[in-house]
């Protein structure tokens, strides 16, 4: 009798926390394309922001939203200005387009030096000068050609006008309120960071992270969230050159040109306000959906309940539930054990749907067995979230394994 192959083993449903059940398959079995089904999008620590608006529409407040998700946390001010390592801009020097009100700071004197504005200088440009020095030039549209303005000892900045046009290496023009620095980095070339008032920075933040058309207590608590992120990180980057930058890695950034009227209002219904704990700004976190749940962490007001507002109805979440395939090559390249027999989720946290989030996973395959956590999988297998569950198959003599609770 030809054997069936197995891709995954885990039946989520009859999961439950510290528990695993999974069709042990026989050494021959290998794994065919696998199906992988999971709920949400992304850590599920903190604030669940299509949650957010499941709440705005059940009509909650924006500060009952921040209450719920930052249990245990309070209401405080932060003021001040935060610097934004701009990614699409880091190589070569900041070259900026001409425009009224525009003048050149040097940070080893302190003097700000206004420019020119002539119909035939159209940009000026900050670039590398010696060792750790710049120098400013302005580009004739008539000429063509770039003429050295004027030299510094150390880094510059463009600021002065209201909002500055930044010139990326690809041609294209994003637009910057307050001011854009020259910082030395490591090699021949300048990094760009924008340095301008917390409150002007989430105006291009927030509706980058969240929808402009949600209800405006799910944009103010998305405002808090933001901003509390933002100080959080500005307080420990004080050595830094830069306190954040503008990817997802921290929290996304578009600038002026992605400002929108519903979320400017957001920003500033809630002016200054952010969360504390104990006095402290919090790491503020968020993601795009929990899944139903939101995930520990390791401060008190990361911890695990259900959410009923994440897959709230008319809330439009695109991610409460989703399914993706993979290779077995995938799945060989991500566990490492050589040809798979089996994947099985060994552990749930117990809370939520199907036994909730998973913890870790085991594989097994030619080379023996390894144990990952949900998370390690996820980024080696690119998923939305670690809340996942492998799908099964028929075996020909299926076993019933089953795993006591702490084992």
């Amino acid at each position: 009798m030809k054997k069936r192959a197995i891709a995954a083993v885990v039946l989520s449903s009859a999961v439950i926390s510290g528990t695993a059940q999974a069709y042990e398959v026989a050494p021959t079995a290998t794994v065919p394309d696998t199906t992988i089904t999971g709920r949400g999008f992304g850590h599920g620590r903190g604030l669940s922001q299509y949650g957010a608006q499941g709440a705005a529409l059940a009509g909650k407040s924006a500060r009952q939203i921040l209450d719920f998700y930052y249990p245990g946390t309070t209401t405080g001010k932060a003021v001040g200005s935060i610097r934004v390592r701009i990614s699409a801009d880091t190589t070569d020097g900041v070259r900026v387009g001409a425009v009224s009100g525009l003048a050149v700071r040097s940070f080893a004197t302190g003097k700000v030096y206004p420019l020119p504005r002539a119909s035939n200088l159209n940009q000026w440009s900050i670039d590398p000068n010696g060792e750790h020095g710049t120098k400013l030039s302005s580009y004739d549209a008539k000429t063509r050609k770039w003429t050295l303005y004027k030299t510094f000892t150390g880094m510059a900045q463009f600021e002065g006008a209201a909002v500055i046009g930044l010139v990326l290496p690809s041609g294209a023009v994003r637009r910057y309120r307050g001011a854009l620095r020259a910082i030395d980095a490591s090699g021949a070339h300048l990094d760009t960071v924008n340095v301008l008032p917390l409150e002007h920075y989430l105006r291009g933040v927030v509706p980058r992270e969240a929808v402009p058309s949600w209800r405006p207590a799910a944009l103010q608590a998305q405002s808090v969230a933001a901003r509390t992120y933002s100080v959080f990180h500005r307080n420990r980057a004080t050595r830094k050159t830069y306190d954040l930058c503008d990817t997802v890695s921290c929290q996304v950034y578009g600038g002026y040109d992605a400002e929108k009227t519903s979320t400017n209002n957001a920003i500033a219904a809630t002016a200054g306000q952010i969360r504390l704990y104990q006095g402290k700004p919090i790491i503020a976190e968020f993601s795009s959906s929990n899944g139903g749940a939101t995930a520990a962490g390791p401060t008190p007001y990361q911890l695990t309940k259900v959410d009923g507002w994440d897959a709230y109805p008319r809330n439009g979440n695109p991610n409460v539930t989703w399914k993706v395939t993979r290779t077995a090559a995938e799945l060989q390249a991500a566990f490492d054990v050589g040809s798979i027999r089996y994947v099985r989720v060994l552990k749930r946290t117990g809370v939520g749907p199907g036994g909730g989030r998973a913890l870790t996973v085991e594989a097994a395959g030619s080379k023996g067995k390894r144990v990952l956590t949900a998370d390690q999988v996820r980024t080696r297998l690119h998923l939305r979230s670690a809340w996942i569950s492998f799908s099964s198959r028929t075996l020909d003599i299926p076993t019933i394994v089953a795993e006591e609770p702490g084992r």
